[in-house]
């Protein structure tokens, strides 16, 4: 299997739902690595690398994310690979 990286963005009701919190915990359990942060306009960065299957079932993920959140978009790309050890929560 051959890893990828994949960067974007979610939208909607994102904030104030442990959508950061809950990410982390797909990625960890995907052995994903990468990060998640809120963003000034509402909306949810994330970044993550790791084996493409595992990649791909946390894009899937997020466009539902946890119960109380309502994702309205999904916007993701595929980018290098960063070579970032470990799944972190951003301020």
């Amino acid at each position: 299997m051959s890893r990828i990286c994949m960067h974007g963005y979610v939208s909607g009701r994102v904030q104030g739902v442990s959508f950061r919190q809950h990410t982390q915990s797909q990625a960890e359990r995907l052995d994903l690595d990468g990060w998640v942060r809120n963003l000034a306009d509402g909306r949810v960065e994330v970044l993550f690398e790791g084996e493409e299957d595992a990649v791909r079932e946390l894009a899937t993920w997020l466009e539902q994310g946890p119960d109380a959140a309502k994702v309205a978009g999904v916007e993701l790309e595929t980018q290098p690979l960063q070579g970032i050890a470990g799944f972190i929560v951003r301020g």
